[in-house]
């Protein structure tokens, strides 16, 4: 593979949209290499820092809810690069370090890159080279900090790769098309289609396709204007000072409309 420079225009797109970050947050309390997760003393004093920013002393729900923010912030900006921009920044866990970061006094850590070496596919091989990214980014990253997320506290990895489907449904089906080529256009439709329904199991460190088994229909439930794909697993958002779930929890009893 060769390498490559990211463009300062699509840098901006990456750090103002996908909580990807170039400078350490001055937050140093609740900032940590990504690689430290898997340390469980280590996870287990992170969690007990986040757990007053959650407001809950369920420590399911607080690593629920950790993984949410780690997955958006490790997983989309990575895939918006391979898709939009047909670059890859490298998402191993030894190269991420998660930043500290509040927005509207709701706290939305970023992940900061230790190297910044950009590789695209070699022509005629990006099948490969898309493997390879996804590898590093799930495999490479994100099961590993699921595995250990399970060991601080009794909840099922199913739980955490959904809350991590759901972001990547909602950057494929919502957010990536705005402005798209031709080109990408045929990107986001194949790239989309090969992770939810066709990547193996090993790009992703598990036995199976974890995002599969989540691609269920959408419906039209009455509080909402649009199709919803009700949750499989609940997020144990419930379980935080607003004590409500959330609009496509499988808790709920869903009227279809």
């Amino acid at each position: 593979m060769m390498a490559f420079a990211m463009l300062p225009e699509e840098m901006n797109v990456l750090t103002q949209h996908f909580r990807l970050t170039l400078e350490p947050s001055l937050d140093r309390r609740i900032s940590i290499p990504s690689v430290s997760l898997l340390d469980r003393d280590k996870g287990l004093e992170l969690m007990d820092k986040v757990s007053t920013v959650f407001e809950t002393s369920s420590k399911v729900a607080v690593v629920s809810l950790f993984a949410k923010r780690y997955g958006f912030m490790s997983i989309l900006s990575g895939l918006y690069a391979m898709t939009m921009f047909d670059k890859s920044l490298n998402y191993s866990i030894e190269n991420c370090h998660l930043e500290s970061s509040y927005r509207d006094q709701a706290w939305l850590p970023k992940v900061r890159l230790i190297r910044w070496d950009v590789s695209r596919p070699v022509e005629g091989c990006r099948e490969e080279w898309r493997d390879q990214v996804l590898r590093t980014i799930f495999a490479g990253n994100i099961a590993k900090v699921w595995r250990a997320l399970t060991k601080i506290a009794p909840i099922s990895a199913s739980v955490l790769w959904e809350n991590a489907a759901i972001y990547v449904y909602w950057l494929y089906e919502n957010r990536i098309e705005e402005g798209a080529s031709e080109a990408q256009k045929s990107r986001i439709r194949d790239d989309f289609q090969y992770l939810i329904n066709e990547a193996p199991a090993t790009l992703f460190g598990e036995t199976s396709n974890p995002f599969k088994k989540f691609n269920s229909d959408k419906i039209m439930i009455p509080t909402s204007d649009v199709p919803l794909r009700i949750r499989k697993t609940c997020c144990y958002y419930y379980q935080t000072s607003d004590e409500e779930y959330c609009p496509t929890c499988p808790k709920r009893k869903h009227e279809v409309s």
